[in-house]
């Protein structure tokens, strides 16, 4: 096995707002502070990379579409942001990406890791794909910065995402409109694009204490974090969740359902500062426990854990079983 640093290292990125494009931001500002050069890629990029997809001294980790081109890659970690559900993204699609997952398997120049021990189980015992390792996702640097001293006051309830069939927001939002009407002051905030806001906007019914701002760059995320008391989440096969740690870096209480990735980023607060509901979604339940979390006190959460430095730290960890060729032995891992 090698015991050298990566030259340098290659990531492939998503959208320029969401998830993956965080990630891979994240990362790479992560690999800078501990002194190796980061590159993020379009998912396609990699493509045009063949030589340096080969050149094992330079570490790729590849998200999305770029898996595809494990076939031909040294010294690579594909990287499994969640699983494919049939029901939201079809067969062709979950076809293609559990295809794509087992590229990340075959090959020896490549391991396949989860950002939760949840997406692994269902990658493993679902699907019979090898998981070679779980290193969850960071947390962006800017989350992590100390908040400028202000009074500031949290009177939103806040939902960071896409507006997808997937996430519930539309059973969530009957429960916290629920919670306006007792609460004088409470405002929602619904952040993010997609092909349910006109169906939101229509159960908003005109209410101008509901605030749909669209897709918001993170600084601007934050900034609205901050001024909100609760965070809503109603994704039940969410594979993590990096806006979980968005919120509860910027004291907000969280509700979600009591399933997911989510559920293993800070058991501990579970009850104190995360709120779970049944995953079948009630209103009445989705309220109480938005009652509970308007409730709590607003702290800001250690997640020193997931710094970017430290998740990188762990992905050096995984690097570190690339043999000097860039192959990998997968024999005794799980």
């Amino acid at each position: 096995m090698t015991n050298s640093f990566p030259e340098r290292i290659l990531i492939s990125g998503g959208r320029e707002i969401g998830g993956i494009g965080s990630f891979a931001d994240s990362l790479r500002e992560g690999f800078t502070a501990l002194g190796i050069a980061a590159e993020i890629l379009p998912p396609f990029g990699i493509f045009r990379r063949v030589r340096e997809l080969r050149d094992p001294k330079i570490l790729k980790i590849l998200s999305t579409t770029a898996v595809f081109a494990a076939p031909f890659a040294r010294r690579t970690i594909c990287m499994a942001h969640g699983f494919p559900c049939v029901a939201h993204q079809g067969w062709l699609r979950t076809l293609a990406v559990i295809a794509s997952f087992k590229l990340a398997t075959v090959f020896h120049g490549t391991q396949l890791v989860c950002v939760s021990d949840y997406s692994a189980l269902h990658l493993q015992s679902i699907f019979g794909l090898r998981v070679d390792s779980v290193i969850r996702n960071p947390v962006h640097p800017m989350f992590l910065e100390e908040a400028p001293e202000a009074d500031r006051e949290r009177n939103a309830m806040i939902y960071v995402g896409r507006l997808h069939s997937a996430k519930n927001i539309d059973r969530l939002l009957p429960a916290m409109r629920d919670l306006l009407d007792e609460n004088s002051g409470l405002q929602i905030c619904i952040v993010g694009e997609g092909p349910l806001r006109p169906a939101l906007e229509s159960l908003a019914g005109g209410d101008n204490r509901i605030e749909f701002l669209g897709g918001l760059p993170l600084r601007q995320v934050l900034g609205r974090l901050r001024c909100s008391r609760v965070f809503v989440s109603g994704n039940p096969t969410e594979p993590f969740g990096i806006v979980y740690l968005e919120a509860l870096s910027q004291g907000c209480a969280v509700a979600m359902p009591a399933s997911g990735g989510g559920l293993e980023i800070a058991p501990e607060l579970i009850g104190r500062q995360i709120f779970l509901f049944p995953t079948a979604m009630e209103r009445e339940d989705i309220a109480s426990a938005l009652r509970k979390a308007l409730k709590a006190e607003p702290v800001i959460a250690t997640l020193s854990n997931y710094s970017a430095s430290s998740v990188c730290q762990s992905y050096l960890a995984v690097d570190a079983r690339f043999t000097k060729r860039g192959f990998f032995q997968p024999e005794g891992i799980r």
